[in-house]
């Protein structure tokens, strides 16, 4: 009996990984890391539903079901909290991209490269600081007796304002606030977008007679439009999170000022003031929960909204 080698090809996906080994061992630390932060802490989502007890942990703590998401749903203050989430993650949504595209085109413009790279360090820079140190140095320019604004309104003869007592002045600082120090962020990622745009489209572009206006709205916002549509997605995932989850904006710039409420208080600042209040963990847990929710639902429906415009656009 004639015995025949058998030559076993390998598994696809065993194959795939050993063709391309260096590139998923060069994956592997993100990927941990991902699963590490942010997947098994999911096991702690049964805290939302839950009379959580550190002593007894997870597992052991008494089931409540849904008791802990009345807190939010009874609170007064509900849709005070909502209404300033939304309106303020929108206008910083708009203001955001729209004022980073247009930073990123007028950095493109210079020709100089160390006057570019100048720039961008100096729009990143912000981005970099704290809102903690954000806050002092918007209260230097803001103090009612020593700030910079009110000194100078004090040399024109306008009396001085107390900006923090005054709660209307404020739907218009935190929009420039959050611009100021996030602008360059975006930037800098829309100006490494426009670096990989073909210089034969302005070429030809130029060629037409067509003015640096029109090269932008022609060439370079269409050609970005994939980045847009991405930051923009990943956005609205967090639009019910205070300035998509970096709530110290709210929490350190006001000053705690209880006055100001009405015009800067937010979920999660609102939140974590209960929390410090009552401790109760199952309460912030919910409502952190509930803000997930809703993130995943909005990025489901604003990806198929851009399916609809665009299909090579969406994420999925």
């Amino acid at each position: 009996m004639k015995i025949q080698n058998v030559v076993r090809k390998p598994i696809p996906v065993i194959g795939e990984l050993l063709r391309n080994k260096v590139f998923y061992a060069m994956m592997l630390p993100g990927l941990l890391y991902i699963i590490v932060m942010f997947y098994l802490p999911m096991v702690g989502v049964v805290i939302a539903f839950e009379q959580f007890n550190p002593i007894k942990g997870i597992f052991k703590s008494k089931w409540i079901g849904f008791d802990n998401f009345k807190f939010l749903f009874q609170s007064d203050a509900l849709y005070q909290i909502t209404f300033n989430t939304i309106f303020y993650n929108i206008i910083f949504i708009i203001l955001g991209l729209g004022l980073s595209v247009v930073a990123a085109i007028l950095i493109n413009e210079i020709g100089n490269r160390f006057l570019a790279g100048t720039y961008k360090s100096i729009l990143l820079l912000p981005y970099l600081l704290s809102w903690v140190v954000g806050g002092y140095l918007l209260f230097s320019f803001l103090s009612i007796d020593k700030g910079i604004l009110n000194n100078l309104l004090s040399s024109w003869g306008i009396e001085p304002i107390q900006w923090y007592s005054e709660p209307k002045y404020w739907r218009f600082i935190l929009p420039a606030a959050y611009v100021w120090k996030n602008i360059g962020y975006f930037a800098v990622i829309f100006a490494a977008g426009i670096a990989g745009i073909s210089t034969e489209y302005y070429e030809a572009a130029k060629i037409d007679g067509a003015t640096k206006f029109q090269q932008a709205m022609k060439i370079t916002i269409p050609m970005l439009a994939p980045i847009i549509i991405i930051l923009l997605l990943l956005q609205a995932g967090k639009i019910f999170y205070a300035a998509f989850g970096d709530w110290g904006m709210f929490y350190n710039l006001t000053k705690e000022s209880g006055v100001l409420f009405p015009t800067t208080n937010v979920i999660d600042t609102h939140v974590y003031r209960s929390l410090k209040t009552m401790g109760d963990f199952g309460m912030s847990s919910a409502v952190g929960f509930y803000q997930s929710c809703v993130g995943f639902v909005l990025v489901i429906i604003s990806n198929y909204l851009i399916k609809l415009y665009d299909r090579d656009s969406a994420l999925f």
